[in-house]
């Protein structure tokens, strides 16, 4: 099993959206555990850090898959999920940010492996100053390697 430390900073408050079709109040952020979206924070937290443990196997051709409840997508195209919803008794999603590993790199991935964590440091407020979402990419979210 290996630590994995997800860092969010940058949050987007609790209100965002544009127009009244299109505005979301008591907003707050979670990491997706299969289908559930747990561990939720305000938008507007100074910051929200998740950890959790992911599997990682290493494959024939030297590079390594990873698996686990918190990891999504096909082999080949694994990624985490940060999803943002309303807060209002329940959860109701709105919008989802995708880590993909791809993005983290085998090499940055093998030395996780071999310090025991992973960590994303990822900027959760988009450049309209709404929630992040889709693909998120350098700078917006770091990889490295290290202990939690």
């Amino acid at each position: 099993m290996l630590p994995v430390t997800i860092e969010g900073f940058d949050m987007p408050g609790r209100t965002c959206g544009r127009g009244a079709a299109r505005r979301y109040e008591n907003v707050h952020v979670g990491v997706q555990r299969a289908g559930d979206v747990v561990d939720l924070f305000p938008g507007d937290a100074p910051t929200a850090t998740w950890s959790f443990e992911i599997t990682v196997r290493p494959q024939d051709d030297g590079s390594h898959d990873v698996g686990g409840p918190f990891v999504h997508g096909r082999r080949g195209d694994r990624f985490l999920y940060l999803s943002w919803g309303t807060v209002d008794g329940d959860f109701a999603m709105f919008r989802r940010a995708k880590l993909h590993f791809d993005d983290c790199g085998q090499d940055v991935l093998a030395s996780a492996v071999r310090e025991g964590g992973l960590r994303c440091r990822v900027r959760m407020t988009d450049g309209c100053g709404d929630p992040r979402c889709a693909r998120v990419r350098r700078p917006d979210a770091t990889w490295s390697a290290g202990r939690p």
